[in-house]
């Protein structure tokens, strides 16, 4: 019996190898008649005798020396066999074949598609991904949507869905690809889909697909239906937010000004129970957000409270966003510390924290302290100066009284080549041979920055129109056109120019300077309701708290209490980041080029010509920017046009939120020239309590303001607040206060000012001469005064 059973089985394993050696023999022979001219012709003849099956046909359509379009051939030829019909898996087999060139058989995938639906076939989720992978890959978004839409229609037919993995697949594809629009129209649609569905017909897209979409959605700009997915999301209870989304979500409110839903979420976070609270990613994008909106010292305090009980050490993220926002809000004495932890905790700085260190030193007025921090950046070699760096530092020398030496560095990069001058470079330099009042220096400046490849963009224009607008020579307008590379930038001036002549033929007033379009407050005092605040208490914390004293974040909690309570959907006050004017093209009305013009008339005292031109261009639809406001309100101050300016203020009220430390110096400076210190000084208090900053201008003006009040005493109190901040005084205010020391008629306070001024090497220029003439005349009366006492006693006496 055993001999029997085991004949059988070699029998059937015999019978079995001679099957699978047949079907490796017909196959060969296919593939042979396949490869030869004329392809599947020669299958004709003996189609009929050819046995075939799911396993062969799968061979043959496996074969790696077949190309594509051979086993496609084969394929429909396999189809028009009476006897024979594809199965799912030689239908994936061959759309694995073709997807791999998409490009060339793009209607084949279609008819394909169509096929497998004539045949009864359903496309399983496996080879439906493979299709759409294939059309995003080569960019055919059209015919990907195409496919997923005729896909869609069948399944809803059978009552069926397609797996939530195809559709996230999709969605991260289309926002890698930036097609967010499209993105979000399926993201859309699947949640309204999902919303009506039950049970397992629901198919959504899981959080990597959502926090992509986010993060694109963020990208670029489109604030609106980043809301809308938030909201959306939130709405529904299938997919909350991962910690992931959260960060996302945080860091995008807070960079957009509304600081409430980022505080609010935050305090979510922490109130979800398990592994789901804040981690190192979650703090500093609320530090980020914070410096961001220019609440630097509450982001001190969340820094610390980071370092201390949160469980996380900062890493080098932490550190620069800090130095970053200290730097540009004048806090560099505390920038300065940070950076020294960071180098004590083996934390090595890059080119962005040098950069940002050397910018605040510089606008602080520390130029030898800078000057030694290059040292160390260049001979510590952790990090290499850029191009940038180089900027930074010839800026900051022509601010500083250092001209001779700013040009000096220019030239010497220049020799070094391109890869230590840009553009920027060229334009720093040319703007103050301009306010020198070089033109031809600069002109040729433009030569040779166009001469080297560098595009001479609407910031050099700008300043050297002004200078050509102050000194009459629009002559040498023409010189400038010949050598700007640029296509689009010329006609865009030409064009411009040509616009506003004709848009400004009508008569202007002669009784007043300006067109009245904005409305005048008439009182003063209304300037401190331009912008609402809550009323601050304890540090800019509102009210008093009830906090968790076991809390890792304790100061968090109470920011988000504090925003929670009041009605801060935005802060009005930020850091400005200076952001570089680039051309649009020929046919682009923007505001940059209404900014250009603006500062032409502005800068030659035609404030009608401005105004009118303003009009024009927001009638036309383009709306100004801080910028274009605190330019208008800048000159009607200069021409003592007070009111006026508080008009323009409270219009940016309406349109800006006046969010700039520019804004501030400017109604300071305002209120100076009125001898209204008092007010100036509670606009002072108010800027402080909204988070602001006083840069070195600021100071200069309040200082000035204050003692041409005669409130000297707080002068010096401000003058010695200045120094403590860490930003050392400049010539414009040691100037400022000898004057108003000498003509208080304390003259020795004054000669103390000058004293310090040599001491600290700060360089006098002609205001310097004209105010010591002034002190020295009052000294000689001072001292004819004690003279003509003497001689009075002496002639009492005899």
């Amino acid at each position: 019996m055993r001999h029997g059973q085991s004949f059988r089985v070699n029998n059937v394993t015999k019978v079995a190898a001679a099957s699978k050696l047949g079907n490796l023999l017909v196959v060969a022979s296919i593939a042979k008649y396949l490869s030869k001219p004329g392809g599947i012709h020669h299958l004709e003849k003996d189609g009929d005798s050819i046995p075939l099956s799911e396993d062969l046909v799968l061979q043959v359509l496996r074969r790696n020396s077949l190309d594509a379009s051979k086993k496609l051939d084969f394929f429909q030829w396999c189809s028009l066999r009476p006897n024979y019909k594809h199965s799912v898996n030689t239908y994936s087999q061959m759309f694995k074949t073709i997807c791999s060139l998409p490009h060339e058989h793009h209607n084949d995938i279609f008819e394909l598609i169509a096929s497998m639906r004539s045949d009864g076939v359903v496309l399983d989720s496996v080879t439906f991904k493979l299709i759409l992978d294939a059309f995003i890959r080569s960019g055919k978004f059209d015919s990907a949507l195409e496919v997923l839409d005729y896909v869609e229609r069948d399944l809803t037919s059978t009552s069926s869905c397609l797996s939530p993995g195809v559709y996230c697949s999709v969605l991260i594809a289309l926002v890698k690809k930036n097609q967010i629009p499209i993105a979000l129209s399926i993201f859309l649609k699947l949640l309204e889909s999902s919303s009506s569905a039950v049970g397992d017909n629901i198919a959504i897209p899981d959080a990597i697909a959502c926090n992509e979409l986010l993060v694109g959605l963020k990208k670029a700009e489109m604030k609106g239906e980043f809301r809308e997915v938030f909201a959306k999301l939130r709405d529904t209870k299938l997919y909350p937010l991962d910690r992931c989304g959260y960060n996302i979500c945080i860091h995008t409110f807070g960079c957009w000004g509304d600081l409430t839903t980022a505080l609010g979420l935050f305090k979510e976070m922490k109130d979800k129970s398990g592994s789901f609270g804040p981690d190192l990613c979650t703090y500093n994008s609320l530090i980020h957000v914070l410096c961001l909106l220019g609440k630097v010292k509450d982001a001190l305090i969340v820094w610390e409270e980071l370092k201390g009980s949160s469980g996380h050490e900062p890493d080098m993220f932490t550190y620069r966003i800090l130095i970053q926002g200290c730097c540009k809000s004048y806090y560099i004495n505390e920038a300065m510390k940070i950076f020294n932890e960071m180098e004590y905790n083996g934390i090595r700085a890059d080119t962005v924290v040098y950069n940002s260190l050397l910018d605040g030193l510089l606008k602080s007025r520390k130029l030898i302290e800078a000057c030694n921090l290059f040292e160390k950046m260049v001979d510590d070699g952790g990090a290499r100066a850029s191009c940038w760096t180089y900027n930074i530092l010839i800026d900051g020398l022509y601010k500083n009284g250092r001209e001779e030496a700013a040009y000096t560095m220019f030239c010497d990069l220049k020799r070094k080549g391109n890869n230590f001058v840009d553009g920027v470079t060229y334009s720093i330099v040319i703007l103050h041979l301009c306010r020198e009042n070089k033109l031809e220096e600069a002109l040729q400046l433009v030569e040779e920055m166009e001469a080297r490849g560098f595009v001479v963009d609407l910031v050099t224009i700008t300043s050297l129109l002004i200078v050509f607008y102050r000194r009459g020579q629009w002559d040498w307008t023409e010189r400038l056109m010949k050598h700007i590379r640029d296509g689009n930038l010329v006609p865009a001036l030409i064009k411009w120019k040509s616009t506003m002549e004709g848009s400004m033929k009508s008569p202007q007033s002669k009784k007043r300077d300006f067109t009245p379009m904005f409305p005048s407050i008439k009182d003063l005092s209304e300037i401190l309701n331009v912008t609402n605040s809550a009323d601050v208490k304890n540090g800019g914390v509102a009210g008093e708290e009830e906090t968790d004293e076991w809390s890792s974040s304790p100061y968090m909690d109470l920011l988000a209490n504090q925003f929670a309570s009041g009605s801060h959907s935005s802060q009005s006050f930020s850091v400005s980041r200076g952001v570089r004017v680039k051309d649009k093209g020929e046919d682009s009305f923007d505001i940059d080029m209404v900014n250009t013009y603006l500062s032409i008339f502005l800068s030659k005292g035609k404030l009608s010509l401005a105004c009118k031109l303003f009009e024009i261009f927001t009638n036309m639809g383009i709306d100004p920017v801080s910028y274009t406001y605190n330019s208008i309100m800048s000159s009607f101050v200069k021409k003592g046009y007070f009111k006026e300016a508080w008009g323009v203020l409270h219009a940016m009220g309406e349109t800006v939120h006046p969010a700039d430390i520019a804004t501030y110096n400017v109604i300071i400076q305002g209120l100076g020239k009125m001898g209204r210190a008092d007010l100036a000084n509670a606009v002072l208090d108010k800027l402080m309590k909204e988070g602001g900053y006083l840069d070195i201008v600021m100071y200069n003006t309040l200082i000035n303001a204050l003692g041409k009040a005669g409130r000297i005493d707080e002068a010096n109190k401000l003058f010695q607040q200045m120094k403590t901040s860490g930003i050392n005084p400049d010539v414009v205010t040691y100037n400022t206060l000898i004057e108003v020391h000498s003509k208080a008629g304390q003259l020795k306070d004054a000669y103390k000012y000058l004293r310090m001024m040599l001491d600290a090497g700060c360089v006098p220029n002609h205001v310097t001469d004209t105010t010591l003439d002034f002190l020295e005349k009052e000294i000689e009366k001072i001292r004819y005064q004690k003279a003509s006492m003497s001689r009075a006693k002496t002639d009492d006496l005899s």
